[in-house]
């Protein structure tokens, strides 16, 4: 498997997975709770990480980028069994945010502070 994948692909993938290996899809609301759950392992190790908490000796070893493809996989699963074409929405998420927020942002005194007076 390429590490470069369409979301198209990547929904194909985690179906064809779950069809192979998982028996069937949890149902939605199950799916559902198991996403809370891992981007809670996620929130856990951004805390510790990025965060002032500090690790315990047991969680060392924990690997962001495996947790964010926890939480990938089962978004994505959620997409799957509900029909949803993720990257269409995406796309019709980000021209909705370009129309929203073209100069917000931009416009954010918060995100662009003034330059430090002389």
């Amino acid at each position: 498997m390429s590490a470069e994948i369409s979301i198209h692909q990547a929904q194909k993938i985690v179906d064809d997975w779950i069809k192979t290996y998982g028996v069937r899809y949890f149902n939605e609301l199950t799916n559902m709770a198991i996403l809370v759950e891992e981007v809670g392992e996620v929130a856990r190790i951004m805390a510790r990480q990025y965060g002032e908490q500090s690790f315990k000796a047991t969680e060392q070893s924990r690997d962001l980028g495996d947790e964010l493809a926890d939480v990938l996989f089962v978004l994505i699963c959620i997409a799957n069994q509900t029909g949803i074409d993720l990257g269409e929405a995406l796309q019709r998420n980000l021209d909705k945010k370009t129309r929203r927020d073209s100069q917000r942002h931009h416009d954010n005194p918060k995100l662009n502070p003034p330059p430090p007076a002389e």
